[in-house]
């Protein structure tokens, strides 16, 4: 079964139809053998030996007959109007050395069986010249007779007919069966598509519960785990909104204190500490506000990331960008910016170089960001995009932030239906590289 599970049907669509496909192909197939081999082969046999026998009733009285040709005419003409065989005699003629069989070898198989039995004399056939008679000739000492048979009288042709209403059943059957299992797909293919419009913070108001009962409850289902969701995210959004607005309130007044006292260590000292409450807040802001208040849209992504490395550029001159342009994808701008200004950050905060690169991949989008820091050991890669993760061994826990950039550039990717991955970059440190679908 491993072989061939890799040849079957990945669709929920091709798998139903093979589902049908394949025990009406088996059982068309049982009744055709079954009809050929017991039913038309049978009657095929019994026409052939009633033809075989008025061959050899010809043939001995021909040889009896001697001379008396007047004789033989006469048992001639009654063949012909009694049993529908016309009978010539071709007086010092061999029989053909060439032979063609028919398509179907059953026929020829049973009507030599059948001559065979019921003659000693050589004998040749042809059932493929006419199409609707056999041409049959028998081998005697002057010469050969000729017999030719209408085709009805050696073989059940009645055959393709059966064929037909067979096998325009099945196409019909096949049609309808394609028709009801795409119905039954179309609201399953629906839901996913939902889903995962959902999964990048696309609403689809328009989604309603279609298809079997299965699928109406599936589809109710997600229905209720959306609305949870979104409330879940509304109500963290605003809680932390209005603890962004409480802690934001004290952090003025100290720093309106600090501006007010003398200078010296501690008033520095002071000062930083509070500048780095107000960018951890901003940091837990911006990872817990997602993507839930920015509409998607088609942009040029050239733009975007031109834009975010601009702004970069203003703390960190030493940023180069190659971008291809005019490339556009189905994103959300602010988000989009917010995701790749993360990795610019993380990039800069940890290394002396920072390269951005835009480029086209088949059907895909990937923004590379290359720096030449410490990097992070291969099995310590995935743990870097957990939100908070601070990892000693390769990032100084002095450096400012909380460890959320990876996160929110990976949410951010996600949220697009792309993706965020680590590698070793070629300037010696660590290679972020997001990749998303192209519009």
């Amino acid at each position: 079964m491993g072989p061939l599970k890799r040849y079957l049907p990945k669709s929920l669509f091709g798998r139903s139809l093979l589902i049908f496909v394949v025990p009406v192909a088996v059982m068309q197939g049982l009744i055709a053998w079954a009809f050929f081999e017991e039913h038309w082969e049978t009657v095929t046999q019994r026409l052939s030996e009633g033809v075989a026998g008025d061959v050899a009733l010809m043939t001995e009285f021909f040889e009896n007959s001697g001379e008396d040709r007047a004789a033989f005419e006469a048992m001639a003409d009654s063949a012909y109007r009694n049993m529908q065989l016309s009978v010539d005699f071709r007086e010092g003629e061999l029989l053909p050395t060439s032979r063609r069989s028919s398509f179907f070898r059953t026929l020829d198989r049973t009507l030599r069986r059948s001559l065979t039995a019921s003659m000693e004399n050589p004998v040749w056939f042809d059932t493929t010249r006419y199409p609707a008679y056999v041409d049959i000739r028998v081998q005697t000492e002057t010469g050969v007779l000729r017999f030719i048979a209408v085709r009805e009288r050696v073989f059940a042709t009645t055959g393709h007919i059966f064929l037909l209403w067979l096998f325009g059943a099945t196409a019909l059957l096949s049609l309808v069966s394609v028709i009801f299992i795409r119905n039954q797909v179309k609201p399953i293919r629906r839901l996913a598509d939902t889903a995962k419009r959902f999964g990048r913070g696309e609403d689809d108001t328009e989604f309603k519960p279609a298809g079997a009962r299965e699928v109406r409850e599936a589809a109710h289902a997600f229905i209720d785990m959306r609305q949870r969701i979104t409330r879940h995210l509304d109500q963290r959004t605003s809680m932390l909104a209005g603890v962004s607005h409480d802690l934001r309130t004290p952090l003025t007044r100290l720093k309106l204190q600090l501006a007010l006292m003398p200078d010296g260590p501690e008033r520095d000292d002071a000062i930083a500490d509070v500048s780095e409450m107000e960018h951890m807040l901003e940091e837990y802001l911006a990872f817990a506000r997602g993507q839930v208040s920015e509409e998607t849209v088609e942009a040029d992504v050239s733009a975007l990331v031109t834009e975010t490395v601009e702004a970069a550029r203003r703390a960190d001159p030493g940023i180069t960008l190659k971008a291809e342009p005019d490339i556009r994808a189905n994103v959300r701008p602010g988000v989009f910016k917010r995701g790749i200004a993360n990795l610019i950050a993380n990039a800069c905060a940890y290394g002396t170089k920072c390269e951005v690169s835009v480029r086209r991949q088949k059907r895909r989008l990937e923004i590379i960001v290359d720096d030449d820091g410490p990097g992070i050991p291969e099995d310590k890669r995935e743990e870097a995009f957990k939100p908070f993760s601070r990892l000693d061994e390769a990032r100084n826990m002095n450096r400012e932030g909380v460890g959320l950039g990876l996160a929110i550039a990976r949410d951010v990717a996600r949220g697009h239906g792309g993706e965020v991955e680590l590698s070793q970059s070629p300037l010696g440190g660590l290679r972020a590289v997001m990749r998303l679908p192209l519009a």
